[in-house]
């Protein structure tokens, strides 16, 4: 994954759109998982494996549950990225 938060952003909205059956112009950094994305807790925990994967660092439960965003994922990708 590259490490600038529009690159990370645009993989982010990669794995949604092919993991979720979602189109890309409706993955924005403001748009909510639930509300605007209808994702659900199942999703969460799928988005979150493919995000282990992707980053190679273990994602917390602590900070899964902090996740309401897409902003707030490409964040927490951001900073994993730069504490390594």
């Amino acid at each position: 994954m590259k490490n600038t938060k529009e690159e990370i952003f645009a993989r982010v909205q990669e794995i949604l759109t092919e993991s979720f059956d979602l189109q890309p112009e409706d993955v924005h950094l403001d748009s909510h998982l639930i509300d605007d994305l209808d994702l659900d807790s199942i999703d969460a925990i799928d988005l979150a494996v493919g995000l282990e994967e992707e980053v190679g660092l273990k994602v917390e439960e602590e900070e899964l549950r902090e996740i309401r965003l897409v902003g707030d994922i490409v964040d927490l990708v951001y900073s994993k990225l730069l504490a390594t």
